[in-house]
């Protein structure tokens, strides 16, 4: 079984698993580091990526006292980006609001996922959001995982976290939250599967058919 009692909501990160970001990011991130004069690719930017970009700096030897240049110019870099949704996203968040309390809980700042939440239509389908930039922590913190569930009212043993990222499957283990991970969405899926979700899909339009089998 997924869950051990029976599930009463769902927990969504963003980037990757609900939205086909990683394109913009990787984009957004050698530009960047072209800036600065860092000689990244690809390759190395997917052997080090994670949700938490402090830990892809530090990989990058970019100086603490350079993090800040390098977030202003990757969120330069990135407006130019035109991330689109994953496949049937749209359609299983629907789905799903209609059968369980949703929550998202992102990396990404209030200020930028808002704007894109807002643009796709995903305004009023989750209950609760927890972003990036209000808690001290990232993942695999499960502080923002914590405050979801506190805000939900829900038990962490009857949600799932779904995401696609190892990063995601510690945090939820931290919390207690099964976790499902969306495997052709991840940037790292050998870090991924290495993480042992609870669950694992190939891609999110499986996920409410895993979700009604419970395994």
């Amino acid at each position: 079984m997924l869950t051990r009692v029976p599930l009463r909501g769902v927990i969504f990160d963003w980037d990757g698993t609900l939205l086909d970001s990683y394109h913009a990011d990787s984009s957004a991130y050698l530009q960047m580091f072209g800036a600065l004069g860092i000689p990244w690719g690809l390759a190395e930017l997917a052997q080090h990526y994670s949700p938490d970009w402090h830990n892809v700096y530090r990989a990058a030897k970019v100086p603490p006292e350079r993090w800040g240049e390098a977030d202003k110019l990757w969120r330069h870099f990135y407006r130019a980006q035109r991330p689109v949704l994953q496949r049937e996203a749209r359609s299983v968040v629907q789905q799903l609001s209609r059968r369980y309390p949703l929550a998202l809980v992102t990396s990404g700042s209030s200020g930028r996922v808002r704007a894109q939440l807002r643009a796709f239509g995903f305004e009023g389908l989750f209950d609760v959001r927890v972003f990036g930039d209000e808690v001290p922590r990232r993942k695999p913190d499960p502080a923002s995982l914590r405050i979801a569930l506190r805000r939900l009212g829900l038990d962490p043993a009857a949600c799932v976290y779904v995401g696609d990222a190892p990063e995601d499957v510690q945090m939820a283990r931290r919390a207690g939250v099964p976790s499902v991970a969306v495997l052709r969405h991840s940037p790292v899926p050998e870090r991924l599967l290495a993480a042992h979700p609870n669950g694992l899909i190939s891609r999110i339009a499986e996920l409410p058919g895993l979700l009604s089998r419970g395994k």
